[in-house]
């Protein structure tokens, strides 16, 4: 697996470097693949297409014959298996996973026309909405009735290793799959088929997006079920100990995780990351807090006196936020976020479609009030 990275990659790099490790028995890797300056090429990756064509150097050294190519900022739970038995299958050069979505929800995507034998004859990129009549794909019953007859593309493509190796010498300005090298295979009388999916799937490229996909874990059965014995997630295990409560908290809706110190009066529809420290008396409400990668000691916090210990401190109020990693949120603190709050931007924070986010390592002062 290779991890192709750009701008403000530093945590996923670490993240990765630090979870995944093979044995010396294994020939199993990831590997992180950042945008370089090359004796042919100065510029940075200016598109999807444009990233796997840079990395072709690297790449093209391992034995493959099939390439799968996943978006980063997608959530979803997909049997990669069968898709690729299906592309195999179809002697496919191209596969693109697709899933229905209404007239709402097509502007925004790639859209294709699946004929009855599963190979996609017409592509466009975005369309109109008046053109979306012309776009109308074979579903089921249960699916036309909620008004999903469009099949988008997921950004997730299986390319045979020809195919792609072809493509990019005969399209070597192309730098989008989607706007690019898809529609150009399909001109070219390649054979691309289509793999509908009907899993749950959310794109998180967006501030409102992530917000909402991460709260929507807390619900009583969310869509994205993290407790299934098959669809495991794997990610670094930090060996920390289990979250400690004191003073009555009350809890309702919420993923604590490991190793955090809570004396909340309330934590609501909220998700608590690791080694969160959150104070006495305070109201954790509709929030995401990404935790803290250190702990202070209770020396450190003593002999820190200047300085506001990391964590949200007491008789706060955090509604509607994101807390980034290893915040300090002073004392009396009220942040509410909400769609009547216009985007703005700070040294510690951001407002964005109504969700008020205090960057990684922010601090708020006490008394404090953004609402």
């Amino acid at each position: 697996m290779y991890v192709l990275t750009q701008y403000n990659s530093a945590s996923l790099n670490a993240h990765i470097k630090n979870a995944y490790n093979f044995d010396n028995f294994s020939q199993g890797f990831v590997d992180i693949l950042a945008a370089e300056q090359t004796p042919g090429n100065k510029d940075w990756f200016q598109g999807t297409a444009d990233a796997v064509r840079q990395s072709r150097r690297h790449y093209e050294r391992q034995d493959f014959d099939y390439m799968l190519l996943l978006s980063g900022d997608q959530l979803y739970q997909m049997d990669f298996e069968a898709m690729v038995k299906k592309h195999i299958a179809m002697g496919a050069d191209v596969t693109i996973a697709c899933l229905p979505v209404d007239a709402r929800d097509a502007t925004g995507f790639g859209i294709m026309k699946v004929a009855d034998d599963g190979t996609i004859p017409r592509f466009i990129e975005k369309p109109d909405i008046e053109e979306l009549p012309n776009w109308v794909s074979e579903v089921s019953a249960a699916q036309k009735e909620e008004g999903k007859e469009y099949m988008a593309s997921m950004g997730i493509y299986i390319f045979s290793r020809k195919a792609l190796s072809d493509l990019f010498d005969e399209h070597p300005d192309s730098t989008d799959f989607g706007k690019e090298i898809i529609p150009a295979a399909i001109e070219s009388g390649r054979k691309v088929g289509a793999y509908q999916y009907d899993g749950y799937w959310t794109d998180i490229g967006t501030i409102r997006s992530f917000y909402e996909a991460n709260i929507e874990l807390t619900d009583h059965i969310p869509s994205f079920n993290l407790f299934d014995n098959q669809k495991v997630i794997y990610t670094r295990g930090r060996m920390l100990p289990p979250a400690k409560f004191y003073g009555g908290t009350q809890l309702n809706r919420a993923l604590i995780a490991e190793g955090s110190i809570i004396h909340a009066k309330v934590i609501d529809h909220s998700v608590i990351g690791l080694r969160s420290r959150i104070g006495e008396n305070t109201v954790i409400k509709d929030s995401i807090v990404m935790g803290n990668d250190i702990y202070q000691t209770l020396q450190q916090i003593a002999t820190e006196q200047n300085q506001i210990p990391l964590g949200v401190g007491h008789n706060c109020h955090v509604e509607h936020a994101i807390l980034d990693k290893d915040c300090r949120i002073g004392n009396n603190v009220v942040i509410k976020g909400g769609t009547h709050l216009p985007d703005d931007e700070t040294a510690d924070y951001c407002i964005r479609d109504g969700v008020v986010v205090v960057k990684k390592g922010g601090v708020i002062q006490d008394g404090t009030i953004i609402m």
